[in-house]
C-alpha cells in the first residue's frame, strides 16, 4: 500500500472525466449557448491520431478549437474522437484525454492545465482564469495555434 495519497494523479483523472462528461452532452446534444472549446494537446503521446501532415506541422504539441463546425464527435472512455475542417478538407483526429494539455472554454472563462513533472517543478491542475479574446474566424489550413501559454499566471 502506498505511503501518500497522490493527489495530483486524482485530481488529473477526475478533471479528465470532467471533459469526457463536457463533450459526452456536446456529442449529444451539440454546443450550447456561446460555449466553444480550445484543446490543446500533446501530438507524441501515445494512442494520438492525426493526418501525417498535421504531425509533421504539429510535431509537440497542437490546439484545435471546437466551435462552428465539428464532426463525428465520438466520446469514449479512453479519449475522443473528431473530424475537424483544415483548409476546406475534413481531417479525423483521435485525441486521448491523457494528451490533453489544456481545455479552455473562454465563453465562461474556464479552463483547466494538465501540468507534468516534465512541465514545471509543480504537478496540479490549474484553473485558467483569464479572459480569451477570440476572433469570429474560419480554421484555415495555415492558421495560428494558439499558445496558452500567455495566459498564464
Amino acid at each position: 500500500m502506498p505511503q501518500d495519497i497522490d493527489y495530483g494523479t486524482l485530481m488529473h483523472t477526475a478533471m479528465r472525466g470532467l471533459i469526457q462528461k463536457v463533450l459526452t452532452n456536446v456529442a449529444e446534444n451539440g454546443l450550447p449557448g456561446a460555449h466553444h472549446f480550445f484543446i490543446t494537446f500533446d501530438t507524441r503521446q501515445e494512442g494520438v491520431e492525426l493526418a501525417d501532415w498535421l504531425h509533421d506541422r504539429y510535431p509537440e504539441e497542437m490546439t484545435i478549437v471546437m466551435q462552428h463546425w465539428f464532426e463525428n464527435l465520438e466520446v469514449g472512455d479512453e479519449g475522443f474522437a473528431i473530424t475537424l475542417n483544415f483548409g476546406d478538407a475534413p481531417e479525423p483526429l483521435y485525441i486521448p484525454y491523457t494528451a490533453i494539455k489544456t481545455f479552455v472554454d473562454p465563453s465562461v472563462e474556464f479552463g483547466l492545465r494538465f501540468e507534468s513533472s516534465e512541465d514545471e517543478d509543480e504537478i496540479g491542475t490549474h484553473i485558467v482564469e483569464e479572459t480569451i479574446e477570440v476572433e469570429e474566424t474560419p480554421v484555415q489550413h495555415d492558421a495560428d495555434v494558439v499558445s496558452l501559454d500567455s495566459f498564464r499566471k
